[in-house]
């Protein structure tokens, strides 16, 4: 009878392990941070935890300006990775893959190298690099006759230098990306447009990138989710400063909810982090298949 009961009903009894994982460490986690951002938890008050409906968001919404500017902070990093990764790892992808050369293997295992570093580890060194009075940067800088830059110091050039760090360590991700998307390209309509008398130029902007444009957008798609929360490299070099300079979204989130200990109050800007994320990646999907309708 049992057996009977089982074969009768595999389909829905195989994927419950699968479901039952995804309920506990993925839909409660979820549903109790949506649960505590309409509370007024807190440990900074004596105040009992009380539900106090939306007020929280209002309060983002209508109260906070620090709120406001960590999203504009974040999307102008985001973007701005997301543009210098994409521009330099397909370029650099296309220049690997132009000509075969020896040792081609070895180049590709190099360029894996920035990503097998821990994030601290790498911000750590660079922070020592940017380092205004004694880092490396600035003395090279001083070699070919350029001012000396204060990096991580000025808070109009914090943002597109931890746009540079991180650019160092995940471009390398693009390129790989890149590599293999080429490598799964037919030879057909190379081979066509080279009889056609097309250049290199042209064989790479009509055939090359509308091809591997599937893959391109793909690597996109994970770096702009990597570089919206990007959280380790910010906290590890500037903390959110000089100031709230760098204080992106997460950081702001995490200031919230460790340094005041305003657990509702931080609960509410990840659910906020949580649907801004979701939307993007909702969209791009979205977009993604219209164009290759």
């Amino acid at each position: 009878m049992l057996s009977r009961w089982i074969d009768k009903h595999e389909k829905w009894i195989f994927p419950l392990p699968a479901v039952i994982f995804i309920i506990v460490l993925m839909v409660f986690p979820i549903l109790y941070t949506v649960w505590n951002s309409l509370t007024n938890w807190t440990l900074t008050s004596r105040l009992p935890t009380m539900f106090v409906g939306f007020n929280n968001y209002i309060q983002l919404f209508t109260a906070d300006p620090r709120f406001m500017a960590s999203i504009g902070r974040t999307f102008v990093f985001t973007f701005g990775c997301l543009i210098v990764q994409m521009i330099l790892g397909v370029g650099a992808g296309l220049l690997i893959d132009a000509k075969e050369y020896r040792g081609k293997r070895i180049v590709n295992s190099i360029l894996l190298l920035p990503m097998m570093a821990t994030p601290v580890a790498v911000a750590m060194v660079w922070l020592l690099m940017f380092e205004p009075t004694t880092g490396v940067l600035n003395y090279l800088l001083k070699q070919v006759g350029l001012p000396a830059s204060k990096w991580l110091s000025s808070s109009s050039s914090v943002i597109p230098t931890l746009i540079l760090l991180d650019s160092w360590e995940w471009t390398p991700l693009i390129i790989l990306i890149t590599l293999a998307g080429l490598a799964t390209l037919p030879t057909d309509p190379f081979e066509s447009a080279r009889v056609d008398g097309a250049n290199t130029f042209q064989i790479i902007w009509h055939i090359t990138l509308p091809m591997l444009a599937p893959t391109i957008s793909v690597g996109a798609l994970l770096r702009f989710i990597d570089c919206f929360k990007t959280f380790d490299i910010i906290y590890a070099t500037t903390g959110g400063g000089p100031g709230y300079a760098s204080e992106t979204l997460n950081i702001y989130t995490y200031q919230n909810a460790f340094y005041y200990f305003k657990f509702g109050y931080g609960s509410s800007l990840l659910v906020i982090f949580f649907s801004i994320v979701l939307g993007c990646v909702l969209f791009v999907t979205y977009t993604r298949k219209k164009l290759e309708v």
